[in-house]
């Protein structure tokens, strides 16, 4: 089969690779119907996540069918649709057993395109497939599917719960990519009475407001002042940080009001500067984390019930195998105005018209 390999830092192209196999019993195989390309995975390329290993195939989220299980696997079979998440629960460790899956000490974790091969390629393994993977309803398309692998559940497990969201609350989202942009659909469902969405480009304002952005701040010009103008003062209630990078964490920081939360969603590649000096008197809470994706099935019924703008998000579709052409235009987002980009053929089903 032919897969996306990383090479190290600034290197990676798609090649042949070996087809996986079944290694455990609660192993899946599953053939790749759709992918996208994470921000995550654009640390990798630049060298932020050193524990991926050169040779290893990237991709942690995909939508496909099951073609082969192991011996142990009772909940999927050969045949079924599924959604590949990017978090593997062992079901057995302690987190596990805690619904906090991203921390699984049993084998799991963030380990596709992490730690073992991962979902940008035609086939992937799917280890500890009956917690991994989620049987899709007929009526949910792989397009607005595979926003639920990562970003969804992603944005509303780390930023919009773990910063506590509630009704009549100012929400501030720092990023208006992917996750900002899930942050602020998925924080809407809390009734909050404003959101505040702060990012560089334009094109990303302007989405920002059609998924419920009530207000919109260029990073460069003082956003800190627009909330603090829209709330008498006081400071956003919750911030979402969803870059990555020190200046917008510390900004985040500046922007919380005492009492506040700042929820930390980016993926961090260089230290950041927690200004203690100021916050210690504040009562704020600042929380970290990757995801445990046990919204997924939640998420996902939202989402065949139409109550999720999943397919809202994504700006540029591509065959499989055009995958280094979708990583040069999600990488260039400034330029190409992308959101997410979706790789995979269309599925159609096979309809026999009896003969007249």
């Amino acid at each position: 089969m032919k897969g996306l390999v990383f090479h190290g830092p600034g290197e990676s192209s798609w090649q042949e690779v070996p087809d996986p196999g079944i290694k455990d019993p609660t192993d899946a195989i599953v053939r790749v119907d759709t992918v996208t390309i994470c921000g995550t995975d654009l640390h990798i390329l630049k060298g932020d996540v050193p524990e991926v290993r050169p040779g290893t195939v990237l991709g942690h989220e995909a939508v496909g069918e099951i073609v082969e299980v192991g011996s142990d696997v009772r909940t999927v079979r050969p045949g079924d649709r599924v959604l590949v998440s990017c978090i593997t629960a062992c079901g057995r460790c302690r987190y596990c057993r805690e619904g906090t899956y991203g921390q699984c000490r049993g084998g799991g974790g963030w380990i596709l395109g992490h730690l073992v091969d991962g979902t940008q390629a035609e086939y992937v393994r799917v280890p500890y497939a009956d917690l991994s993977v989620h049987p899709l309803p007929s009526t949910l398309t792989a397009k607005d599917a595979v926003l639920l692998a990562d970003i969804f559940p992603t944005s509303y497990e780390v930023g919009v719960v773990n910063g506590c969201v509630r009704p009549g609350d100012t929400v501030a989202v720092v990023g208006a990519g992917p996750i900002g942009l899930a942050a602020i659909a998925t924080a809407r469902l809390f009734s909050p009475e404003r959101i505040v969405a702060v990012d560089l480009a334009p094109a990303r304002l302007e989405a920002a407001r059609r998924l419920g952005a009530d207000a919109v701040a260029d990073a460069r010009e003082a956003p800190e002042q627009l909330v603090s103008d829209l709330t008498d003062g006081l400071g956003a209630d919750v911030v979402i940080e969803a870059v990555g990078v020190p200046e917008t964490f510390e900004l985040c920081t500046r922007m919380v009001r005492p009492g506040g939360h700042v929820a930390n969603v980016g993926v961090h590649g260089k230290p950041a500067t927690l200004h203690l000096e100021d916050l210690w008197i504040k009562n704020v809470t600042i929380t970290t984390g990757l995801v445990d994706t046990h919204s997924t099935p939640t998420l996902l019924r939202m989402a065949a019930a139409g109550r999720l703008p999943t397919s809202s998000l994504v700006t540029h579709t591509f065959p499989l195998d055009e995958m280094e052409q979708a990583y040069d235009v999600f990488s260039r987002a400034a330029d190409t105005g992308a959101l997410k980009v979706v790789l995979g053929e269309p599925q159609h089903d096979v309809v026999a018209v009896p003969a007249a």
